[in-house]
């Protein structure tokens, strides 16, 4: 096929006003021409920038020119080297800030659309039944891991393939964290996609529990103490949803985007064939600007709403993807911006009936480096809707932390940990991901397994010596 060097190769995509009314994936992903095409746009650079800018620093010159001799099972094997969740990343990481965002192609012209290539490789290596080495050689240490998001199964899935014997406890009946609760099928498909690399971990080696609550079910110190680990990671997220203080926020129809989500992604609200109930709104207000907003705003779309973004800064300030967006704004969403909640109205019967909020202005930077958003006196209005949903950020469940002896956490109750290791306050102890920052990315939640999967490793081989 005929290409012009400088632009990315364009990746089908279902029609905006298709895929509004359904579930189905929005990105189709390359074919294999396409994705060879693509990859000829690679310089293969020798001091590859691009692998400094991921944060799990996958060898990306290296898979890309396994691509170009159609080895997708050698492509893989480079893959595997540096992330247990391939097919994931390539959907969900913000690449155009990561690796693409520092790819010498992009200097003049497009970046290398490096995130639909590992997605091409990884989805083409599962249809192939191509699936990551594991270690026959164990070396007598266990270690649990809490919680199966990507930050647990990327740090069991570095364990096991080191040698180590390990369980993941999750709290859920279905494993994979925020990627089967949080994002929808419409961004990252659960039984194509999510399943299936849950299983490849599982394929290494590591054993997964379900419906195990560690601070209730099981303590981290009697997981230690009479379970018999010789370590434990925590990597059990931020799942506790953050509201404004605003008056009204306990009237009947307003939701923390996790509630929503969770009813829609892991019970699965959207289907007929579930049972799960959520709300049937004819209007809903979003409240906040990330990823999250984006996909409780397109969910609520799908499931029949006229949507409007409600977010106090200007698109410029926006936190999600671009890419996210853009995809709104296709299906038809409104972003009301500069504009900012100060009390959700109520009818007689204590349903939501409508949300009053404020224009603002941008003023000086605060400690974000973001400019401030300041409110215009006088500005006030309503806007009609039937339905809130807060997309503000989460937090950690304090669960772990009160239950765990000498577990250090911060101002916002996240558990310390050294960045490099994972190391906690506390001997044996290490955590990891949106546990320790707070809600952040998958790849970022990831690398801070991999990391705590290093700094066991390290000290259970000390402890042997």
């Amino acid at each position: 096929m005929a290409q012009d060097m400088w632009k990315k190769v364009a990746v089908a995509e279902q029609e905006p006003q298709v895929r509004a009314k359904n579930f189905d994936e929005v990105c189709l992903g390359y074919s294999k021409e396409e994705a060879m095409a693509e990859a000829t746009r690679c310089f293969n650079c020798k001091n590859a920038k691009c692998i400094k800018g991921c944060p799990v620093s996958i060898n990306i010159p290296a898979f890309i020119q396994e691509i170009l001799k159609d080895n997708i099972e050698g492509a893989s094997d480079v893959i595997a080297q540096s992330s247990s969740l391939p097919a994931v990343c390539g959907r969900v990481c913000p690449q155009e800030t990561q690796c693409e965002g520092v790819c010498i192609r992009g200097n003049r012209g497009e970046a290398v659309s490096i995130g639909k290539l590992e997605r091409y490789v990884a989805d083409t290596a599962r249809k192939m039944g191509i699936k990551p080495k594991a270690n026959p050689n164990k070396n007598g240490k266990r270690v649990a891991v809490i919680g199966s998001g990507p930050a647990g199964l990327s740090c069991a899935g570095d364990l096991a393939k080191l040698g180590y014997e390990v369980t993941i406890f999750e709290a859920l009946h279905e494993p994979g964290g925020v990627l089967i609760y949080g994002i929808p099928e419409f961004r990252l498909p659960k039984d194509a996609v999510v399943l299936p690399e849950i299983q490849n971990v599982i394929d290494l080696g590591v054993k997964i529990e379900t419906d195990v609550i560690i601070g209730k079910t099981v303590t981290v110190d009697e997981l230690l103490d009479e379970e018999g680990f010789d370590a434990v990671f925590i990597g059990s997220g931020a799942g506790l949803p953050m509201f404004m203080g605003i008056p009204g926020e306990n009237a009947n129809g307003v939701f923390s985007a996790n509630e929503y989500l969770t009813r829609n992604n892991l019970m699965k609200a959207f289907r007929d064939d579930y049972h799960t109930p959520i709300i049937k709104s004819k209007k809903v207000c979003v409240v906040g600007g990330g990823n999250v907003a984006m996909d409780a705003a397109r969910t609520a779309l799908r499931l029949g709403a006229e949507v409007h973004i409600v977010y106090r800064r200007s698109e410029a300030e926006l936190p999600a993807r671009v890419e996210e967006v853009h995809h709104a704004k296709q299906e038809g969403i409104i972003f009301d911006l500069l504009t900012n909640p100060v009390e959700i109205l109520e009818d007689e019967k204590g349903w939501v009936k409508g949300i009053k909020v404020v224009k603002m202005e941008l003023g000086e930077p605060d400690a974000s480096g973001r400019r401030r958003p300041v409110a215009i006196k006088g500005s006030e209005f309503v806007i009609d809707c039937d339905t809130v949903i807060m997309s503000l950020g989460t937090s950690p469940n304090p669960l772990i932390s009160k239950t765990t002896d000498g577990l250090n956490i911060n101002k916002w109750k996240c558990i310390e940990a050294d960045e490099k290791t994972g190391q906690t306050s506390r001997e044996g102890v290490f955590a990891g991901g949106d546990a320790v920052t707070g809600a952040a990315t998958v790849i970022l939640a990831m690398e801070a397994g991999r990391a705590g999967a290093r700094g066991i490793d390290e000290y259970l081989s000390a402890k042997s010596k």
